[in-house]
């Protein structure tokens, strides 16, 4: 088996375009109806509600369709059956690397989210050891430090952005829990933090921004934090390799294996994104749910442990973080009585199939008993894909919903959280769920506790 991992992929815009267009001529045929005349308006609305897009599409085409965004394309597949189908009855059907994952790669290079095949079986065999269940809840232990820093200038009446407040501490538990890094560290004048952030800043550009290349680009700005963050990744696979030093982190693994620095950097870099994005947003959303219905937060306050657990998961539902996802088909494939060719850009949505009102009732409310033992088993087969499923289910799902949850129950023991008068969430999608502009809270210290 060969661990060398897949040949680089172009980064130029023209060249994708030219790669789409080609792939649409030879699979003449092998798409299913949909929208497919060239919209400015369509792509746009790709942009600012996707959701709304999607939802409508399904009620007019049924679970399988296609629509063009910009120049590409797309067959979405919605609901229970076709997550199921593509995530695990025929998930060898579909390539995850050159379909729309393949835009991450110019951050995070070749990991988990960008390989196929047998680099990502063995990728995965290497570093599952480290999301084993007894090094994650040793992990336990850096999460509650972190959020004890992060929670210690808390006061009764203060405003803050706690999304923004949740991007802190979320970045500092993956620094320390999974690489070991220092997040207070500056070293030859990098703070690898506010680089980390910078980069991502670029996949909340625009479409149109993020093609230009260029001195003030986005991509420019891109390019040098991923430049300044290899530098410290580099250096400290080095020092590893050269000292011998271990720890329980996941690039404690990487070092001893058959990777290259490239791909062991690839492999951080993944995590760090995925570890940081996705507890974030989960974060954030779910005080959201929670200041629209106190009822349900005083009773977890109170210590309802099950309720936390449906309402966590009732927040997954409403707004997974991976919201979409993208594949290319492998091999040509029949669903819902359509034909699909080879090449062509398959998308799966959990955001808009656990929005589905066929599958689920009152889809667009907050109820967390939808996930008590009496109603969890009602759920259909392929209805709740929050980490996406089959074998390629999120590798740090157990770690993320050990950190989620220890923020949540922190929060909640001691602090309830108000929205500003007349405030209306807006989402962005650009590469996860988040909300627009952040989330602007008024702290509150707890009914029956007071401050030290």
């Amino acid at each position: 088996m060969s661990l060398t991992g897949p040949e680089p992929m172009s980064t130029s815009p023209l060249r994708r375009v030219a790669f789409e267009l080609q792939t649409e001529r030879r699979a003449r045929g092998g798409y299913p109806p949909g929208d497919v005349t060239p919209s400015l308006r369509r792509t746009h609305r790709m942009i600012v509600d996707p959701l709304g897009l999607l939802l409508d599409a399904h009620e007019r085409h049924g679970p399988v369709f296609s629509l063009r965004i910009l120049n590409a394309r797309n067959v979405f597949m919605l609901g229970p059956e076709a997550n199921h189908f593509m995530l695990v009855s025929h998930a060898d059907h579909f390539r995850w690397r050159d379909g729309g994952f393949g835009d991450l790669i110019p951050l995070l290079g070749d990991g988990m989210l960008t390989i196929d095949g047998d680099f990502h079986r063995h990728s995965r065999r290497t570093m599952l050891p480290a999301f084993h269940h007894e090094r994650v809840k040793a992990a336990l232990g850096v999460m509650e430090e972190e959020i004890e820093r992060a929670l210690a200038p808390w006061h009764d009446g203060l405003e803050l952005d706690l999304y923004a407040w949740a991007r802190e501490l979320a970045l500092r538990v993956a620094m320390r829990a999974l690489f070991g890094f220092d997040p207070d560290a500056v070293r030859d004048g990098v703070a690898p933090a506010r680089e980390f952030e910078r980069a991502l800043g670029f996949y909340g550009r625009e479409y149109w921004l993020q093609v230009l290349r260029g001195p003030g680009t986005p991509w420019r700005a891109l390019a040098t934090a991923r430049g300044r963050l290899d530098g410290l990744i580099y250096a400290e696979i080095a020092r590893r390799r050269r000292s011998g030093a271990r720890g329980g982190d996941v690039l404690s693994l990487l070092p001893d294996s058959e990777f290259s620095d490239r791909h062991v950097r690839d492999h951080v870099m993944t995590l760090l994104f995925a570890g940081h994005d996705t507890t974030t947003a989960t974060v954030a959303f779910f005080f959201y749910e929670l200041a629209r219905h106190p009822e349900i937060a005083g009773a977890i306050a109170a210590g309802d442990e099950a309720l936390l657990d449906q309402a966590l998961e009732e927040t997954l539902r409403l707004y997974p973080p991976a919201w979409i996802g993208p594949r290319r088909a492998a091999e040509p494939f029949e669903f819902g009585g359509h034909r699909v060719a080879a090449g062509a850009p398959v998308n799966y949505s959990s955001w808009a199939s656990h929005r589905l009102p066929g599958v689920w009732e009152a889809p667009d409310e907050f109820r967390p008993a939808r996930f008590s033992p009496e109603q969890r088993g009602r759920i259909p087969k392929g209805a709740y894909v929050p980490f996406g499923g089959g074998s390629r289910i999120c590798l740090g799902m157990r770690f993320g919903q050990l950190e989620i949850k220890a923020i949540a129950s922190a929060v909640s023991e001691r602090f309830r959280v108000e929205l500003p008068d007349g405030f209306r969430l807006r989402i962005r999608q650009t590469p996860t769920l988040g909300p627009a502009g952040g989330l602007p809270v008024r702290v509150r210290v707890a009914h029956g506790r007071r401050e030290d």
